[in-house]
């Protein structure tokens, strides 16, 4: 690869993203922060600078198609091409099915599934160029529908249909596909969760501090990407998850029933 590897990486401006930003300046790659909120942007590309051997900044709403568009071409305009493509934007909601206003379950869709899609569409001819990768930062919700979440799981389960006919597709043309599915991990996506009307939860259900930090996360993410892995499941309760799931269903919907009603005020009981 590349001495100074041209990464794009949306949700950049916290969270996992941020992380994988200071993890691939640290090896002097050459960064696109892709974000909306532009001013959190600006503020981590200063400091990222020292260590990283160029950062651009782009605005970009990953549900918008015109905007994942134009994110690419000026990734390929500032740098020629580009190495790595990590999906990593998204958004959760937490809702029983019966309550939720469809709306909600669409905007987790457009942020999750379709900005995954618009960016690596706009990516994949500069991605068969370099052989580099397309990364889907995923969830164990990929593998199994958890209750009080179903746009989520559901944008997860079709982000690994989605990757999976990719990868099949590129086998013989060298472009590297990896879903990484972190479990359940210290950052502000259960905060910024929609509630059944639209609103942000505000505060998290679960116990942040006994997570993995999200700077962990993203070492992980990056040696996989080193690797060329295909799957990523980074916990123990998530490789039990789909260790289960494969040979015992019906045991693990009742053990993810029983895990996710301990949450406080669980939405579906």
């Amino acid at each position: 690869m590349n001495a100074h590897p041209v990464v794009v990486i949306t949700g950049a401006s916290s969270g996992i993203g941020l992380a994988l930003a200071e993890e691939y300046a640290g090896r002097n790659a050459r960064l696109v922060l892709a974000a909306r909120s532009v001013e959190k942007l600006e503020e981590i590309a200063v400091r990222l600078r020292e260590k990283a051997a160029a950062v651009l900044v782009v605005k970009t709403d990953v549900s918008v198609e015109t905007d994942c568009q134009a994110m690419i071409e000026k990734t390929v305009e500032s740098f020629g091409g580009i190495d790595i493509l990590i999906n990593n934007a998204g958004i959760s909601m937490r809702a029983a099915f019966v309550d939720i206003d469809l709306e909600v379950i669409r905007k987790v869709m457009d942020i999750n599934f379709w900005g995954t899609v618009y960016c690596t569409k706009y990516a994949i001819s500069h991605l068969l160029k370099s052989k580099g990768s397309v990364v889907g930062v995923s969830s164990i919700a990929g593998f199994k529908g958890l209750p009080g979440r179903t746009g989520y799981s559901a944008s997860k389960f079709a982000m690994h249909g989605f990757l999976d006919v990719i990868r099949v597709e590129m086998l013989k043309k060298g472009v590297h596909v990896m879903v990484a599915c972190p479990g359940f991990t210290q950052s502000n996506i259960r905060n910024t969760a929609l509630t059944k009307d639209g609103s942000v939860q505000g505060e998290s259900p679960r116990e942040e501090e006994k997570m993995m930090t999200a700077e962990q996360v993203a070492g992980i993410i990056a040696r996989g990407v080193d690797k060329r892995k295909r799957t990523l499941v980074m916990t123990t309760q998530g490789k039990m998850t789909v260790l289960v799931g494969k040979f015992f269903p019906k045991l693990l919907d009742k053990l993810t029933y029983n895990h996710i009603a301990k949450e406080p005020g669980a939405p579906f009981l």
